[in-house]
């Protein structure tokens, strides 16, 4: 099944990057004999970004005639399927239209991952989003109400759409302690979070929880790692990371707060992960449909507080992590000190998080991935023999 993937890619700092990689390596492995093809989108500035060997072309984000280039490519290559990892952000043109222009030219079945479904059907990026839906020939989606809004708001027929989970490396379930050695936080209590930082991800709340549980629990560490994302970095620089930083002094918690400004290999992610005793998603979007740090500490059996955002509230339901409300940082503490004094039931929900986790691991969506591009292949083929 030979495929080419078009998306951003490592060592691109982003978030679709690091899940392209994972996603297309888990598939190499069940699928050794058509390593799959990249098509790398980038903006001004990368073009000379030196990528692995299997990205075969470059798409200048802003540039529409190296879009019709990459669809010739793509009509004249051999491959079977493509797969278009859909994030807004990615795409250049008025809203990210360049994407639906592309995706018209190709001439090969099509299967778009849907990262970010827009609130409001009548907005620009609506209406971007309805038209891809209608060109391709498959969806997948990581949230089961995303693809319920696809099918109501968007009029997305439901055939065309596929639940698969957001991947996760296989963890092993382990006590936090050995790891805590390792980073020198030796029976601390400790809580975070690792991403690519911006405003929307309401780490100031986690802050003012730390300093609320250090009332009752002086060693508590919060960990807040992950450099500032990119494009924040262009267009704010480091303010909000100065607001952290600021709200930290205000609160005289210098001593429980350890920022780690830098992109984690997969390896220190993984040890991080190990370390960690609660995984605080404190995000500020309702709509959010997906997140690879929610789906990782999940799938490493974190006790897991979220606020109530879509992907969030669907994988932490059912008893298998703690939903607290937008904005809420005494609700962050309470959550903490709550289950922190009650360890039978910390463990119960750590092991209900890793058993769903199990169905989530790379190798598993590897799988569920093959089986949607043989479908769409299938489906290809009967449309020409009815032509």
């Amino acid at each position: 099944m030979r495929v080419i993937y078009i998306s951003t890619y490592i060592p691109q700092k982003c978030g679709i990057a690091t899940f392209t990689k994972d996603v297309t390596t888990a598939i190499n492995m069940l699928n050794p004999y058509a390593l799959a093809e990249i098509m790398a989108i980038v903006k001004e500035g990368e073009e000379n970004l030196e990528f692995p060997w299997e990205v075969k072309y470059k798409i200048k984000r802003n540039d529409i005639e190296s879009y019709i280039q990459a669809a010739n490519y793509i009509n004249n290559s051999g491959c079977d399927v493509v797969l278009i990892e859909h994030e807004f952000g990615i795409f250049g043109g008025d809203f990210g239209d360049y994407a639906v222009q592309f995706v018209k030219m190709i001439k090969k079945p099509l299967i778009m991952t849907c990262h970010t479904i827009p609130r409001e059907t009548n907005t620009d990026y609506g209406r971007v989003l309805k038209e891809l839906g209608k060109i391709v020939c498959g969806i997948t989606v990581m949230a089961k109400d995303s693809q319920e809004k696809l099918i109501k708001d968007y009029s997305v027929d439901k055939k065309k759409i596929a639940f698969i989970p957001h991947g996760t490396p296989d963890i092993p379930l382990s006590s936090t302690e050995h790891y805590k050695k390792q980073k020198g936080l030796a029976g601390r209590l400790v809580i975070g979070s690792i991403n690519l930082i911006s405003e929307g991800k309401g780490l100031e709340y986690t802050i003012e929880a730390v300093a609320k549980i250090a009332k009752i629990y002086p060693e508590i560490m919060g960990v807040i790692i992950g450099q500032t994302h990119p494009g924040i970095i262009e267009s704010q620089g480091e303010k909000y990371r100065n607001f952290l930083k600021k709200r930290v002094k205000e609160l005289g918690i210098e001593k429980n707060i350890k920022f780690i400004d830098k992109y984690l290999s997969l390896d220190d992610l993984i040890f991080w992960l190990k370390t960690i005793d609660f995984y605080v998603t404190p995000y500020l979007d309702p709509e959010q449909s997906s997140s690879g740090a929610l789906a990782y500490a999940i799938g490493a059996g974190k006790v897991c507080i979220s606020t109530p955002y879509k992907y969030a509230k669907e994988n932490l339901s059912k008893g298998r992590g703690i939903i607290v409300p937008f904005r809420d940082s005494k609700s962050i503490a309470e959550a903490v000190v709550k289950m922190w004094e009650d360890k039978e039931k910390m463990k119960t929900m750590q092991k209900m998080a890793y058993e769903y986790g199990r169905f989530m691991t790379w190798t598993n969506v590897a799988l569920q991935h093959l089986d949607m591009f043989e479908l769409m292949v299938k489906k290809n083929k009967e449309k020409c023999r009815k032509i």
